[in-house]
């Protein structure tokens, strides 16, 4: 088992919390996160791209003159792709950029990640976040007291909706529940912040 201290809400230790070794502990495999990142990625594209092909544009109807006699090479339409404003040929069409890797890769790649960030010590657990009404100011205090300044992704339990709608103001910070943690966002931020409810919840999954 791997041990992290546990932090309370004002920044005061709260002890220590052991990590299941088989989602925090594992060697991280770079080969399966990058596989995840470019999934993910891909996943993000719109795909809106879009170009006329020659039935498409407007005009081009009559064949322009007569196919033998004038000296001229032979054309059918002057929306032919070789003519100005004719059609695109082959052109980028509206797609879905998205697939799938295997789920056993992709749950790898995220134990690979999570281990990352403890092996960086940049893995911050708190044992619960509580606030009364949602106030930006009052979440920012927290962060000042765990001394995180960095760019901070922030996972919580279901039940943690004030301190979700606290967050959701402040720059470089990313809010999300336990069903919610990917690979994607664990590497775009410096820090990871989890609620101890939510930690839980993200082992069981992974376990």
């Amino acid at each position: 088992m791997t041990k992290v201290a546990l932090f309370k809400q004002d920044g005061s230790n709260a002890g220590d919390i052991e990590l299941n070794a088989s989602v925090f502990g594992v060697e991280p495999n770079n080969n399966v996160i990058t596989d995840a990142v470019l999934m993910q990625r891909a996943s993000m594209r719109q795909g809106t791209h879009a170009v006329k092909n020659r039935s498409a544009v407007s005009g081009g109807g009559k064949k322009p003159w007569r196919q033998k006699g004038t000296g001229r090479a032979r054309q059918g339409s002057i929306r032919s792709p070789q003519w100005r404003g004719g059609g695109v040929v082959f052109g980028p069409t509206p797609r879905s950029y998205a697939y799938k890797m295997p789920k056993k890769a992709y749950r790898l790649a995220l134990k690979s990640v999570l281990s990352q960030k403890v092996l960086d010590s940049s893995l911050v657990v708190v044992d619960a976040l509580s606030f009364d009404a949602p106030k930006t100011k009052e979440f920012k205090a927290v962060l000042n007291n765990l001394n995180v300044n960095e760019k901070t992704l922030v996972v919580l339990d279901d039940d943690n909706a004030n301190a979700a709608l606290a967050a959701r103001n402040l720059e470089n910070v990313t809010v999300m529940t336990a069903k919610g943690v990917n690979v994607l966002d664990v590497i775009n931020n410096d820090k990871l912040i989890v609620v101890q409810s939510a930690l839980a919840q993200v082992e069981e999954v992974l376990a």
